[in-house]
């Protein structure tokens, strides 16, 4: 596989439109521009309305901030799983027409498996556990016998939706998970919640309607409940993924989704990795949070382990698991 090999990704399976470039394994820019709202969360036509409008500017500055031309592009790689269907059409509609004009190989990406890819690039991990806490997903994941399985997840809404729906409550804004997390700083009481652990799975749907409850009698201070909510939710993904460790044997965890952003989880993280003699790997946000440059580099990937990258494969799948998709290249 030749390493000059110049890929462009693209990411739009929720509220980001993204592109990235890289060479090799050299990213050479990651731009990006999320859909925000200070009321409500996210309508999938103002979502894809707002990609659409960001669709040429934000290819624009990727080439540039690469130092690139559209005709250094060897190959095309964009999100077609799992995702908001709105969204994922018009980074589909997006990526097929550059294919087109240029006569490259058009790639499309899991997106769960590229949070995880992009971690082992980026850590150098090895074979990792990945705890995957993102908005709409939450999954504790690990390849085994030519798949990446899911050994545990949320039995109904992924926990950054869960944070969102909180914060909405407590009139945060979206994305609330930043501003709960600085709320949490302050927080001094530790109240009890519910805590939803059954077997290798999370459940988060009593919380939110428990914490509507406490947030309506006025009774505690969005201090106390922002800490008390992250102390809780957090130590429930930790103690999954511990128990995914310790069937599994793997001696390494990589933290990947926005969520992961969140300082306190990844602190509970490695202590718990620190006490299991295991190791615990986090990148840099901007490769947590949805990115291209994590879509590019699995669609080079999956280029190199023979995917021939033809339009008709390119079909988008909102609803593909990842555990459904075949890893060809490990």
């Amino acid at each position: 596989m030749e390493k000059e090999l110049v890929v462009v990704g693209i990411e739009t399976t929720a509220h980001t439109f993204g592109v990235s470039v890289l060479r090799g394994r050299q990213v050479l820019s990651n731009e990006k521009k999320v859909f925000t709202t200070e009321e409500g969360g996210m309508i999938p036509s103002k979502v894809a309305d707002h990609h659409v409008e960001a669709c040429d500017k934000i290819f624009g500055l990727a080439l540039e901030k690469a130092g690139v031309s559209v005709g250094d592009i060897s190959l095309i790689a964009f999100s077609n799983s799992p995702g908001i269907g709105h969204s994922l059409r018009i980074g589909a509609v997006f990526a097929r027409s550059i294919a087109l004009l240029l006569d490259k190989p058009l790639i499309p990406v899991n997106h769960c498996i590229a949070h995880l890819e992009i971690g082992r690039l980026l850590t150098n991990a090895e074979d990792p556990v990945l705890l995957y806490a993102s908005g709409a997903n939450t999954q504790v994941i690990a390849f085994e016998s030519g798949k990446y399985r899911v050994f545990g997840e949320t039995l109904d809404i992924g926990i950054g939706n869960f944070l969102d729906s909180f914060g909405r409550a407590l009139g945060l804004g979206f994305p609330a998970g930043p501003r709960i997390e600085e709320l949490a700083r302050n927080g001094k009481n530790l109240i009890s919640l519910p805590y939803t652990v059954k077997g290798m799975d999370v459940s988060f749907g009593g919380l939110l309607t428990n914490l509507k409850s406490k947030i309506k009698s006025g009774e505690y201070s969005k201090e106390d409940l922002c800490y008390s909510v992250q102390e809780h939710v957090f130590a429930m993904l930790v103690e999954v993924t511990e128990r995914a460790l310790a069937h599994t044997g793997k001696k390494e965890v990589v933290l990947g989704g926005g969520v992961a952003c969140n300082k306190r989880l990844q602190e509970m993280s490695r202590i718990m990795c620190e006490e299991r003699d295991a190791k615990s790997f986090c990148p840099e946000n901007q490769f947590l949070v949805d990115n291209a440059a994590m879509i590019a580099w699995t669609g080079y990937l999956k280029y190199s382990a023979g995917d021939k990258g033809l339009l008709k494969d390119t079909g988008i799948d909102p609803y593909e698991r990842t555990d459904d998709v075949e890893i060809l290249y490990r």
